[in-house]
């Protein structure tokens, strides 16, 4: 579904990413580990189609088609979508009308809003004065009235409790079908720092980026237990990276 090809992108000037190689096939969940500045959101972005985050070389096709040079909205159509670590506030347009809007206008804003717990916050600005939880929430929301067939997720359990991962992770199965007994499509790329996520959602794929590109790949647990015991200091000596 997605093919990463010497996936170079420089920010402000400064080469973040230089010479990324991943492939997420159809129905499956990859995670993202790596240190803070190794360039994992500017992965996501890159993918997005953010226009500040410059492919300088490599290739990024979706569903085999070339998407490298393609803007954002147009990769939204085609399929993919993005829960943000940090979503802006946005005075003025209601959770309500943002869910809508996410849908192209045939979701069904309460039912969608009963998933996960956000009704009571669906006539107020979008994440004005909300939670860490609330947010979250709310960019699920958005996400299942999209319903794209590949999702980004930004550290999902970040500045989130326990109940609330609970409950995003719920949600994300719903989303990548793994509720569903038929044949499931949809795939994903989680970022995550701490881990908790792989405690509610199945990955299939783990990856450690480190200095701009993918370092290693295997088991996303057992990556985690390693990390976890030696950290990425460990991973950056280690024979097989």
């Amino acid at each position: 579904m997605l093919e990463l090809t010497d996936l170079r992108v420089e920010v402000s000037g400064k080469e973040i990413l230089n010479g990324v190689n991943l492939t997420i096939d159809t129905a499956q969940t990859h995670i993202l580990f790596g240190p803070n500045g190794a360039g994992k959101t500017t992965l996501l972005m890159s993918i997005m189609g953010f226009p500040e985050y410059k492919v300088t070389g490599g290739q990024i096709r979706f569903n085999e088609e070339d998407v490298t040079h393609l803007p954002l909205h147009e990769r939204a159509r085609l399929g993919i979508g993005m829960s943000f670590q940090r979503p802006p506030t946005i005075k003025g347009l209601k959770t309500r009308q943002i869910i809508e809007l996410s849908g192209h206008g045939g979701a069904d804003i309460d039912e969608i809003a009963g998933e996960v717990n956000l009704g009571y916050l669906l006539d107020r600005d979008v994440n004005d004065g909300f939670s860490g939880g609330e947010i979250k929430r709310s960019e699920m929301a958005q996400l299942i009235a999209q319903q794209p067939s590949f999702v980004l997720l930004d550290e999902p359990e970040s500045g989130v409790d326990l109940e609330n991962i609970s409950l995003l992770g719920g949600a994300i199965n719903k989303l990548l079908q793994k509720d569903m007994k038929r044949q499931r499509v949809n795939s994903c790329l989680i970022i995550t720092h701490t881990g908790y996520i792989l405690d509610y959602v199945e990955a299939d794929v783990g990856h450690i980026l480190l200095g701009g590109r993918i370092s290693c790949s295997g088991n996303p647990r057992e990556m985690l237990g390693h990390i976890k015991e030696s950290g990425y200091e460990e991973c950056a000596i280690c024979p097989s990276c």
